[in-house]
């Protein structure tokens, strides 16, 4: 076995010099909670062993007590120490060393999903959702960053996790980076199993984006949210095609890195909007942002204002310091009109954090996370079953409540309340309020429409107006209401001031719109227009994720639990050339419930892009739209057939013939009679 000494000489990267001093830690940022040590004494050493395997062995003695003191009382080893001195902020890319374009732009979105405005916890590398993690610990960022620095375009960096394997020859076309997260074999696909890999120090939770590097802050989410909120007021309140919200009052919970989009989101759909919150220091982020107007734990006063600008058809958006269940309970009391309920918690991890239960304080929260996880349990189930009971009570009187695909009718279902599915069995039929996706954002998704984004590199704001209008002009307003509605949002993406972080910007597009939008920003990085430009999406997309409580909670075959789609996306993408390839288990609705994965595509002005752009571009969509269309959902077939009939490069999605369901129910009837009959 080789030494340490040995282990040096045979790399050219690595975590060499003297220890660095501990970072100070600010006072007034956000820390993850202790998420519980449960290891037991060999998987413990084993832990230990795995995160002093990042420095050399003459470190190591001073390094172990630290190591343990952090897995004791944090339960992960986060490696404070390697944490770099200061605030993370995104640069510009010119200010990034490195050896290619990419590798500095990679360093740029890392920077930003860790930036002390954007990430959740800053201090633990966690981007958003509660656990979405940049990486596991200090030490990987740090080598990250140090390959990213020498990476070249004949090489690609392979992350697993968070752990850099290392860098390997590939060439120009192919990926720069490929990343996966949380990965496990299907007997441990189960937050149990993966939380012990986690204090391992062997998997992480990349959530949709924060994994892959490509958050762009609370904005990702607005646009979804916007979308999702008008088509809600229009299929469920009457709202016409080319109307918004005003005199509509939507309440939800929620206002982190993904929740605090809802107020800002409601305000540009029109509407009033009344968001809970326990954290208080979310609220602050989100008041201090301008996304919220007014801040208030005195529900008489929240609600005597908020009616008031409902009925004066005002923009209001206030942020309740306090606990949703409460705020439902008041208004079922106060007998309050309310269209629109959602709830935007961190369910997928309901029982590490990602809900605070009624009655108990956020601290209260915090400490029982640390001492009493059993008691943290019993208090967050009961707190589930009052919660849905209040929103069945809202719904009888006619409020619209959709699930936001956050995982809460699924833990509300594994808290005891078997009713909430559909069959009252399992929840392999759904549950009995519909997702968002069943009932507004699925036919929107298979059209291809999804959360196409980019980021300005040079960091400069005039670039993120130029590209504002070059998107505004390649779309037509009149080809389909989700055209006329993602015109209106560009148009407005400036005054709306939405970019928190790096100079960037989300867009809902489908495979024709980002097809156009992308060649023009590459046309313009190629006149000196504007500096390099990074494109992604987030993962939750119409090819990029399997997950039968979301993103496909609208294909009905029985394919909505698999995961071939979210694969091929990834594999198909790698195979095209984008610059990043991520894969994930997990996303927004917890691990063992989705496969995800993503892309980012650096645009540097070259026709080799331009001819990626052509090639991947179009599949990462229309590969999603193709499935779609396979699982017989109308918009998806129309999109394929017309793909057919336009395209003459040879590509065809293969069509389903449609049957007779009259015919189908009748033949099947008739089995399942004749089988009763001989039972």
């Amino acid at each position: 076995m080789p030494i340490h000494t040995d282990v040096s000489e045979a790399m050219k990267i690595y975590l060499d010099g003297p220890l660095p001093p501990m970072p100070a830690f600010r006072s007034g940022v956000r820390r993850a909670p202790d998420r519980g040590f449960r290891l037991s004494r060999s998987q413990t050493a084993v832990a230990l062993k795995n995160a002093l395997r990042y420095v050399p062995g003459r470190h190591h003695a001073a390094l172990i007590p630290e190591f343990l003191a952090e897995l004791k009382t944090r339960g992960r080893i986060y490696g404070y120490r390697f944490r770099p001195q200061g605030e993370i902020r995104a640069l510009p890319i010119e200010q990034y060393h490195g050896n290619c374009l990419a590798g500095q732009a990679f360093q740029l979105m890392m920077a930003n999903n860790l930036d002390v405005d954007v990430a959740l916890y800053p201090y633990e590398l966690v981007t958003y959702g509660e656990t979405g993690s940049v990486c596991q610990n200090w030490m990987q960022f740090r080598l990250i960053k140090q390959y990213l620095e020498v990476l070249t375009d004949d090489q690609t960096l392979v992350v697993q996790s968070g752990h850099p394997l290392g860098l390997f020859r590939s060439g120009p076309n192919t990926p720069r980076a490929i990343i996966t997260n949380g990965l496990m074999v299907g007997l441990f696909d189960n937050p149990d199993d993966w939380e012990i890999a986690a204090q391992m120090g062997v998997s992480a939770y990349g959530q949709m984006t924060a994994g892959g590097w490509m958050y762009i802050g609370p904005q990702g989410i607005v646009h979804g949210t916007y979308n999702t909120l008008l088509g809600a007021g229009r299929k469920m309140c009457g709202v016409a095609a080319d109307g918004d919200l005003a005199g509509l009052l939507f309440v939800s919970s929620g206002l982190g890195g993904m929740s605090g989009a809802q107020p800002k989101a409601a305000e540009i759909a029109g509407a009033v909007s009344v968001i809970a919150e326990v954290d208080g220091s979310r609220i602050e982020t989100r008041y201090r942002q301008g996304w919220v107007n007014m801040v208030s734990d005195d529900l008489t006063d929240i609600f005597r204002v908020a009616l008031k600008a409902k009925d004066e058809r005002r923009v209001l958006s206030i942020a309740y310091h306090g606990n949703v269940v409460d705020l439902l309970q008041y208004v079922v009391e106060k007998n309050i009109s309310v269209e629109l309920l959602s709830d935007q918690t961190s369910c997928h991890v309901v029982y590490d954090g990602g809900y605070c239960p009624q009655g108990i304080s956020f601290a209260e929260r915090t400490r029982l996370l640390s001492e009493d996880r059993n008691t943290f349990r019993k208090l967050v189930d009961a707190s589930l079953k009052t919660h849905i009971d209040l929103i069945r009570t809202l719904a009888r009187q006619g409020t619209y409540f959709f699930d936001y695909g956050n995982a809460f009718l699924k833990a509300v279902f594994d808290a005891g309340v078997a009713d909430v599915a559909r069959n009252g069995r399992d929840v392999k039929d759904g549950f009995v309020f519909p997702s968002y996706f069943e009932d507004i954002m699925g036919p929107i998704f298979d059209y291809g429409y999804g959360p196409f984004r980019w980021v300005c590199l040079s960091g400069d704001p005039q670039d993120l107006d130029k590209t504002d209008r070059t998107a505004m002009a390649c779309i037509d307003p009149d080809r389909r209401p989700e055209d006329r509605d993602n015109y209106v949002w560009i148009r407005d993406a400036g005054k709306n001031r939405l970019v928190v972080g790096s100079q960037a910007r989300i867009l809902y597009q489908d495979a024709h719109g980002r097809m156009r939008i992308a060649l023009a920003f590459n046309a313009m990085v190629r006149n000196k227009v504007v500096g390099p430009i990074m494109l992604g999406r987030d993962h939750h997309d119409p090819g990029g994720t399997d997950s039968p409580f979301r993103e496909t909670a609208n294909i009905t075959d029985g394919s909505n639990v698999t995961a071939d789609m979210a694969t091929h996306c990834f594999a198909g993408n790698a195979a095209r050339g984008m610059s990043l390839v991520a894969l994930h288990n997990g996303g927004g609705t917890g691990i063992g419930k989705a496969i995800n994965g993503g892309f980012g595509l650096v645009l540097d002005g070259s026709r080799r892009v331009d001819d990626i752009i052509r090639s991947a571009m179009n599949w990462d969509v229309m590969g999603g739209v193709a499935r779609r269309n396979w699982a017989r959902n109308p918009n998806a077939i129309g999109v394929a057939a017309a793909y057919n009939l336009e395209n003459d490069n040879g590509d065809q999605i293969t069509l389903p013939f449609l049957a007779d369901d009259d015919a189908v129910d009748a033949a099947v009837d008739r089995l399942f009679a004749k089988k009763h009959g001989e039972d």
